[in-house]
Formats: structure tokens, C-alpha cells, sequence
């Protein structure tokens, strides 16, 4: 149980690591290529494909942001909580 954040960061990076290039960048295919094969939420991919990346490509960061999207999405769907949380998009 104390383990479960650094566990979880791991778990993040060794994701972005899988779908990202050699310089650190992701693009926006293989990003939807993850949310495909990783995530079931229709709304998180409908945002990712309105996203604004340079080039199509995003760092960790950005990667980042998706996947507090990805969380909040699916907690709330799972939940039903959390419906007035604030979108990091907006940020």
C-alpha cells in the first residue's frame, strides 16, 4: 500500500517510454494508438483528436495532462463522482 504512487509514476513513464520516440516526444498517432489499445473511453478520445500539439508530436508534459484527463474521465464514469472537477485542458 505505501508503494502505490511511486508505482504508479513508473507505470506512467514506462507508458509514455513504450509509445515515445527517440528525442522524448509522442505523437498524436501513437497516442491514439495507446488510447486504443489501453484506455475504452470515447470522450478522452474525442478531446485527444481536438488537442493542439506542435507538429502533432507532445512531450511528457503534455502526455501527462492526457492521462489526468484519461483518470478524471474515468473515474467519473466509473463513479459518477467528481463531475466538477476542473479540466487540466483549461490550464
Amino acid at each position: 500500500m505505501a508503494n502505490r504512487l511511486p508505482d504508479l509514476i513508473e507505470s506512467i513513464v514506462a507508458l509514455f517510454v513504450e509509445y515515445s520516440d527517440a528525442e522524448g516526444m509522442i505523437s498524436k498517432e501513437q497516442m491514439m494508438k495507446m488510447m486504443d489499445k489501453d484506455i475504452e473511453c470515447a470522450d478522452m478520445k474525442e478531446k485527444l483528436q481536438a488537442t493542439k500539439c506542435d507538429n502533432n508530436l507532445c512531450d511528457f508534459r503534455d502526455f501527462f495532462c492526457c492521462v489526468e484527463q484519461v483518470a478524471v474521465c474515468c473515474y467519473q464514469n466509473n463513479t459518477g463522482k467528481g463531475q466538477d472537477w476542473e479540466d487540466c485542458s483549461k490550464k
